[in-house]
């Protein structure tokens, strides 16, 4: 049985046993939230475990170290639409230490993907329109300056209201400790 099939089969069983009505809440997040964090598999349930947060209490969007790369951008969008559309009042950036952004390496990467089979063409075509895959693929140094990056990105945001508190945290992924990076308060 393939992994969807599994998948397939336990929903069929989830939704006929209704296990469903305990998830019931609004697309309203409850305590005015939202939350740019890692998809790191060790945050899944730790993270809001740690925070004492409930299914219904935020939103919450992920990415690959919690990064964003370009201010009008998808992750910028989400955040914008928590706010404006979804009743949001704060955001959060949480990193994570042992981040797997941190070691990741562009020219790695590149190999990998030749090594599965994108062709060179497409290499050399995406340098020909100005795309910079090493650039755009590369990892950070620092969890703390990344987050605290993302942080301005959202708060100096044209579009992002002043009034909306932008705060900065990294947790740890083997204890669930919170670090704060940046007090949204005192900004």
């Amino acid at each position: 049985m393939s992994l969807l099939s599994e998948i397939l089969s336990y929903n069929k069983q989830f939704v006929e046993e209704k296990q469903y009505e305990s998830f019931a809440t609004t697309k309203f997040p409850d305590k005015k939230l939202v939350i740019l964090t890692c998809m790191d598999t060790r945050l899944l349930d730790l993270l809001p475990k740690s925070m004492d947060m409930r299914n219904g209490d935020v939103k919450v969007v992920r990415n690959a170290g919690a990064v964003i790369m370009h201010p009008f951008g998808s992750i910028m969008r989400s955040l914008l639409v928590a706010v404006y559309e979804l009743q949001a009042d704060e955001v959060l950036v949480i990193g994570h230490y042992d981040c797997g952004m941190g070691a990741v390496n562009s020219h790695s990467m590149i190999e990998k993907m030749k090594d599965r089979g994108i062709q060179e063409e497409t290499f050399n075509t995406l340098q020909y329109s100005g795309i910079d895959l090493h650039e755009w693929l590369k990892g950070f140094d620092d969890v703390k300056q990344s987050v605290r990056h993302s942080v301005e990105m959202v708060r100096e945001h044209p579009l992002m209201d002043k009034k909306v508190p932008i705060h900065g945290l990294v947790i740890d992924p083997e204890t669930g400790q919170l670090d704060l990076v940046e007090d949204g308060y005192k900004s």
